[in-house]
C-alpha cells in the first residue's frame, strides 16, 4: 500500500469529522456537524417501515424465510464502529444537500468497485453479516454520501448493505413489479414529485436504515436509496 495512502487511512468518526470538528466545536457527537448555520440540511425521515428487523435470526430462518424471498433488516449483529475511511477531501467538498432537480447519475457520491488491495486494511476491519449463501463469494464495496443522495431504482444479484454511520432510507419492489421512476431522475425527486402519489398497493417496502444495522435484499430485487444525512456504509454482493 502506497505511503500516502496509508497517511489517508483514519478512523471514521475521525476522518470525517475532522474538517468540520474546529468550525463545529461539537464535542459530544465525535465531531460530526449536524445542525447550525451552513450545515447540510438532513432530509425528512417519514416514520414508515414496512420490512421486517431481527436481532435474533438464526442462519436456518434467514435461509427458510428471507434469502430467496424477501429483504430484512438485520440489527446488533456485527460491530463496526472502527472501520478506516478516507476520503478526508472528498467530505469537505462534496458532502452537500443534492439538488432534486439534477440527474439521477450525479449522486455526489463515493461508491462502487473499490480496490481490494488499496483499502485491504479497511476490509480487514470489517465485520460482515454473519449469514451467505451457498454457491457465492462475498464482494465488498464501501461509499460515502451526503444528505439527498443516492441511487435511482435498479436491481442486481442477492446482498447486504450495512450502514456504519447517519441513516439511508430504502425503498424495494419484488422482481415481479417494476416501479413506476425515470432512470434520469434523483430517488429525492422520485420521492417528492412520485411517490407520494402512489396508490397503496403500488407503494414499495421501504424503511430506514440506521447505523449499526444491514438490510439484505434477495437477487433481482428493485431497489432505491436515499442517504437522509452524511452516511457511511459497506454493501457485501453475493456474486
Amino acid at each position: 500500500m502506497a505511503r500516502g495512502s496509508q497517511r489517508l487511512l483514519l478512523l471514521v468518526l475521525w476522518a470525517l469529522a475532522a474538517p468540520r470538528r474546529a468550525a463545529s466545536g461539537l464535542a459530544g457527537d465525535g465531531g460530526w456537524q449536524r445542525g447550525g448555520p451552513g450545515a447540510p440540511a438532513a432530509v425528512a425521515e417519514e416514520e414508515r417501515c414496512t420490512v421486517e428487523r431481527r436481532a435474533d435470526l438464526t442462519y436456518a430462518e434467514f435461509v427458510q424465510r428471507y434469502a430467496f424471498h424477501r429483504p430484512v433488516i438485520l440489527s446488533g449483529l456485527t460491530d463496526n464502529t472502527k472501520v478506516d475511511l478516507p476520503f478526508r477531501q472528498y467530505v469537505e467538498q462534496l458532502l452537500w444537500p443534492q439538488d432534486p432537480a439534477s440527474l439521477g447519475n450525479d449522486t455526489l457520491y463515493f461508491f462502487g468497485d473499490n480496490n481490494f488491495t488499496e483499502w485491504a486494511p479497511l476490509f480487514q476491519h470489517y465485520s460482515p453479516p454473519p449469514f451467505g449463501l451457498l454457491g457465492t463469494t462475498p464482494a465488498y464495496s464501501f461509499g460515502i454520501a451526503g444528505s439527498g443522495s443516492g441511487v435511482p431504482f435498479h436491481w442486481h444479484g442477492p446482498g447486504f448493505s450495512e450502514v456504519i454511520y447517519g441513516r439511508k432510507r430504502w425503498f424495494l419492489y419484488p422482481p415481479e413489479k417494476t416501479p413506476e421512476f425515470h432512470p434520469n431522475k434523483t430517488t429525492l425527486a422520485w420521492l417528492q414529485d412520485t411517490y407520494p402519489a402512489l396508490a397503496p398497493s403500488n407503494r414499495p417496502l421501504e424503511c430506514t436504515i440506521q447505523a449499526g444495522e444491514a438490510l439484505y435484499f434477495p437477487d433481482r430485487w428493485w431497489h432505491a436509496t436515499l442517504n437522509l444525512e452524511t452516511s457511511v456504509f459497506i454493501s457485501t454482493f453475493l456474486g
